[in-house]
């Protein structure tokens, strides 16, 4: 027997209005570093500079991150049908999977040049590094912020808030590698600065490869308990003997599913305590994991001795 929540009209409206504002907050984020881009592409050229350059290259992560988080709300947004009968809301997940790929591809990239640039140093104009490290600053700050406004419980945006993120730490780096070379005439600070951002990308990559990973690999979420679950069904009822099969997992971020097969009395089927029962099961599963939608199989006792793919 399946159960899912009622639907409210109330709650879906608002998830409409914050996934319309979620979209606003990444095109505009979108606009500032696509625009930023081409200017430090530019400086870079000019400036000879391989941490400008690794930058550029993670900015032009970071626009592709957010035109593959728009485009996953897109899909997310679209209903369910015979052929998805969950949607497409798994869409957002695989773009921040996606998205840890890039950080992981643009990171190897600039660490092997950095190692070469270290071995080898380059001249390196500081004090246009210095002006666009400022800028990028400012620039990716603005848009950090924008982004922390948004729904940041979703790991789709939560990917693009990422990116970002390690942009402005970047940034920093590379400001401090310009004053360095300013004064000292240090080359290799700007491979330096190059290797904290490879640094920056590497963590940002685990963080968003391990929770997608953990979702499309169906695992756990890390606030259920299966024992607790299976724990709190067990006296949800008088009438329930056992429980046993029960699996929980994430369709999507904020969307936890629960499936499990509750043993009761025999008499239940025969005196209308089944629909009773199950209206309790799922009361217990939400007031005590906030999951709103359970597949829960009434079984009887006799059941379980011929029941076959048990897992």
């Amino acid at each position: 027997m399946s159960t899912s929540g009622p639907g409210r009209p109330p709650a879906t409206a608002h998830l409409e209005q914050r996934t319309s504002a979620d979209r606003r907050s990444l095109i505009l984020a979108l606009a500032l570093i696509s625009g930023f881009m081409v200017v430090e592409v530019v400086v870079a050229l000019l400036a000879n500079s391989l941490v400008l350059l690794a930058d550029a290259g993670h900015m032009l992560a970071d626009a592709g991150a957010l035109l593959g988080a728009l485009w996953a709300i897109r899909l997310a947004a679209r209903p369910v049908s015979q052929r998805w009968s969950y949607g497409l809301k798994r869409a957002e997940i695989l773009s921040a999977a996606l998205n840890g790929l890039t950080l992981v591809v643009v990171g190897a990239i600039v660490l092997v040049e950095a190692v070469q640039r270290l071995i080898n140093p380059v001249a390196v104009a500081g004090v246009d590094l210095l002006a666009v490290a400022v800028l990028g600053v400012l620039v990716s700050g603005i848009a950090t912020r924008i982004l922390s406004r948004a729904d940041r419980s979703s790991l789709n945006v939560e990917a693009a808030f990422q990116h970002i993120l390690t942009d402005a730490g970047g940034f920093l780096a590379t400001a401090a590698a310009a004053v360095l070379i300013l004064a000292t005439g240090f080359r290799q600070a700007d491979s330096i600065a190059s290797l904290v951002v490879v640094g920056l990308m590497a963590y940002a990559a685990w963080g968003l490869l391990r929770r997608s990973g953990r979702i499309l690999l169906e695992g756990t979420p890390e606030d259920i308990d299966i024992e607790a679950v299976g724990a709190r069904l067990l006296t949800a009822h008088v009438h329930v003997l056992g429980v046993h099969d029960v699996h929980a997992w994430l369709v999507t971020s904020n969307l936890p599913a629960i499936s499990a097969h509750v043993v009761v009395e025999d008499s239940c089927f025969g005196d209308g305590h089944a629909a009773q029962i199950l209206d309790d099961l799922q009361a217990a599963l939400i007031g005590a994991f906030d999951v709103e939608h359970s597949t829960l199989q009434l079984e009887v006792p006799k059941h379980a001795a011929h029941e076959v793919g048990s897992h």
